[in-house]
């Protein structure tokens, strides 16, 4: 039963092949950083950390691209395993501010290497100019659905 006019075609649809692109992105990343023993998410919370010491729950889950609960989750599970340490009362307010610990560090540079080894391979055949073009055209992409959704 073939509804045409009714919405997208999905062979032209730039959205759709941003989200393909993503999609393939996390499942080659979890690929890599799955015999390191973690997600693309615990690679993000601590790649975060080393970024940016001291963020809380809530900038890590933002940085992330997960719930604050998620977050609180995988942060209880990475004290524990010995990866971040967070103080045990917080110093101002309520946030717990996080940090990494050297097994955590360790663990990450094992994990950048494998991740930047994917992002290698999803830039092949591509020329610095054009890789640089993709991410200005991307970042164009960001800024004008940020500023749309700002303005609703």
């Amino acid at each position: 039963m073939s509804q045409k006019g009714a919405g997208i075609d999905l062979d032209k649809s730039l959205g759709y092949l941003l989200k393909e692109a993503s999609s393939a992105l996390r499942a080659a990343m979890e690929e890599v950083l799955r015999p390191l023993g973690m997600s693309v998410t615990h690679y993000s919370c601590l790649e975060l950390l080393a970024q940016r010491p001291g963020l809380s729950n809530s900038e890590l889950a933002r940085g992330a691209f997960v719930t604050r609960q998620t977050m609180n989750v995988l942060l209880q599970t990475l004290e524990r395993d010995g990866y971040v340490t967070r103080p045990a009362e917080a110093p101002v307010g309520k946030v717990l501010p996080a940090r990494l610990t050297p097994r955590g560090r360790r663990s990450l540079e094992k994990a950048t290497a494998a991740v930047r080894s994917v992002e290698l391979r999803m830039l092949t055949g591509m020329t610095e100019p054009e890789q640089s073009e993709a991410f200005r055209i991307l970042q164009g992409m960001i800024r004008s659905l940020r500023d749309g959704h700002e303005d609703a």
